[in-house]
């Protein structure tokens, strides 16, 4: 896990040292281990090393393989690649290091463009072939890792952050109105290639980009699973679908535990990290280390779920550790949290993530955490109202988005929004097209392939490495995300929602976490905006450079100040917070 960035000249001219240093120091908490720069010709790469797999120089980026021609720099983990390299070497490679990095390098040589579909874990790479002159880029499956791009005519940077590419300097700052609709509307979610700035642009997950020594560029989508279900899939019963589901967990908790270092856990006491700890035990791990956060209580609304995540680890016997967040510490990480986005996130639990992070970071380098198990597996309320549906994107934008088009209208500033129902457009098209079966797996699809990658694993990511820790998510493995989509949906919205993960969960876990009420991470004193969180969005969106944006209508905002509790999106989230972060964003980046 590291940070990565680089510039590539398209005319042939020479990079700039200054505005890769620039980026390495912005990208400097993702890899506190190792800092370094390599240029070859029109291609300049820099690296932040955080030491997980094969601690020694050999395997320090960016590595260079003078044999065969490669230069890289990569971000995440390949958990797979022990067995890749055994199979690397029987077709005649020689390793100098230990690592994942390298195995990328020789499997790239071996099979081109197919080498990614043989990747089990989480990637951003960029690579120089020295003889071809061509320019690689690689996300995962999921988008887990990131990978922001600029370009300013012959000159493309890249790099892990968005801040980073800022910090070269020379980006196109202005707001992008489509990125901003999104915003808005589809709950923060912003999908690739767009970012909320014009001249900031992200590579599709599961994506290949070839770029040609003369500019030319070609990308290649190479992973794209399907929702749907053969005659076989038909017959299996409920208790076959909860042993395939069990085997498969099994498979990718343990990929996850590859690593140099120990491997903790993010309990939250849900079903999913729970079920993570308990196949950690099972796995045989032992002084596992767990960790826990909590706030304060406001409105009468509990702030932690200490209970729940104080019974798994007294069942599993793991070092448990809870972190219990005062107001005033809540307050005061703010300013960091914001600091710590690449794009503005509206979830509150932003900053829990943050905090929790940096006290886990105190104890060990790798975690592993239960995101995308509710988008895999059905556990979001939205998914039962749409099992009968007759028009599955009126009927998704009506419990999913957070307000119409019309509604936005009056909302926006003057020139921020046109005729154009971007939003909808888009959930159209990704419901809409070919490849899922039934209302509920176009949404599932919809979720785990848009929303899941521009929000809670994008959430993760960010907040975990800003204290150089890396975080494995094993519901994301993608064989068994391609065995979900397979698992009929009435499987999956039995019990309330995540029916087949909770019959798995039956054979290992006590009852008191199956059955609970479903949880969140509850940070109520942003829920509520009040004191001195009103004040603090008040003054962020009545400033000067506010105004002179001209975001959002003043009327709107009044009315948002008068009664911020009142004013709350379907799935319950503040409009006022929503505006509000996204000005303490621009302001916190310079913009």
């Amino acid at each position: 896990m590291c940070g990565i960035c680089g510039e590539i000249r398209l005319d042939g001219s020479t990079p700039s040292p200054a505005a890769i240093s620039s980026m390495l120091d912005t990208l400097a908490p993702r890899g506190p281990d190792g800092s370094g720069i390599v240029s070859h010709g029109n291609a300049a790469f820099g690296h932040r090393r955080l030491r997980i797999i094969d601690l020694s120089e050999k395997a320090r980026q960016p590595m260079v393989d003078a044999e065969l021609g490669i230069t890289i720099v990569f971000n995440g983990c390949i958990y797979n690649y022990p067995e890749l390299r055994s199979e690397l070497e029987d077709k005649g490679y020689r390793f100098f290091s230990n690592g994942d990095t390298e195995v990328i390098v020789k499997a790239w040589h071996a099979w081109g463009e197919r080498s990614v579909e043989r990747f089990h874990g989480m990637f951003a790479f960029v690579l120089q072939e020295r003889d071809s002159g061509r320019i690689v880029m690689a996300r995962d499956r999921f988008g887990i890792k990131p990978l922001y791009l600029s370009q300013t005519g012959s000159r493309l940077r890249f790099a892990s952050s968005l801040p980073a590419l800022l910090a070269a300097g020379d980006v196109d700052t202005s707001i992008d109105p489509v990125a901003l609709h999104h915003y808005m509307s589809f709950h923060a979610v912003v999908p690739p290639p767009r970012t909320i700035l014009e001249g900031v642009r992200k590579l599709q997950p599961a994506t290949v980009r070839v770029i040609e020594r003369d500019g030319r560029t070609t990308d290649r989508r190479y992973w794209d699973v399907a929702y749907g279900r053969d005659s076989k899939d038909l017959h299996v019963s409920a208790e076959e679908w909860r042993d395939r589901v069990l085997d498969a967990l099994r498979v990718s908790v343990k990929r996850r535990m590859v690593s140099d270092v120990p491997v903790g856990v993010l309990l939250s006491g849900g079903v999913d990290s729970s079920l993570i700890v308990a196949l950690l035990a099972e796995a045989g791990q032992t002084d596992l280390m767990s960790f826990s956060v909590g706030f304060e209580e406001a409105n009468g609304e509990k702030g932690d779920e200490f209970v729940y995540s104080d019974l798994i680890a007294h069942k599993f016997g793991t070092d448990h550790h809870k972190i219990m967040v005062p107001s005033e510490r809540l307050m005061d990480a703010l300013p960091a949290t914001f600091s710590a986005m690449s794009e503005p996130m509206v979830s509150y639990d932003n900053v829990g993530f943050f905090l929790l992070s940096q006290e886990v970071s105190k104890h060990i380098k790798v975690v592993q955490s239960g995101q995308g198990a509710d988008e895999v597996f059905g556990g979001y309320h939205w998914y039962p109202p749409l099992a009968n549906s007759n028009d599955v994107v009126a009927d998704y934008a009506a419990v999913f988005m957070d307000r119409s088009h019309q509604t936005l209208k009056g909302q926006l500033g003057e020139g921020w929004i046109d005729g154009v129902d971007h939003s909808r457009d888009l959930i159209e098209a990704e419901l809409m097209r070919d490849g899922a079966d039934t209302p509920v797996d176009r949404a599932l699809r919809m979720d785990t392939n848009v929303m899941l990658v521009d929000d809670p694993v994008k959430r993760v990511d960010n907040m975990t490495m800003a204290w150089g820790l890396e975080a494995r998510v094993p519901f994301l493995d993608h064989e068994l995300v391609e065995l979900a989509a397979r698992i009929p949906p009435e499987e999956k919205l039995k019990q309330g929602g995540k029916g087949v993960l909770k019959d798995v969960a039956r054979m290992l876990l006590p009852n008191e976490v199956i059955d609970r009420k479903k949880g969140y991470f509850p940070v109520p004193q942003l829920k509520y905006v009040d004191g001195p969180y009103l004040d603090l969005v008040r003054d962020a969106l009545s400033s000067e450079a506010a105004r002179s944006r001209g975001l959002f209508r003043q009327d709107y905002l009044e009315k948002l100040y008068d009664s911020p509790s009142e004013h709350l999106t379907p799935l319950r989230g503040s409009e006022l917070w929503q505006a509000g972060l996204l000005e303490l964003w621009l302001q916190t980046h310079g913009i």
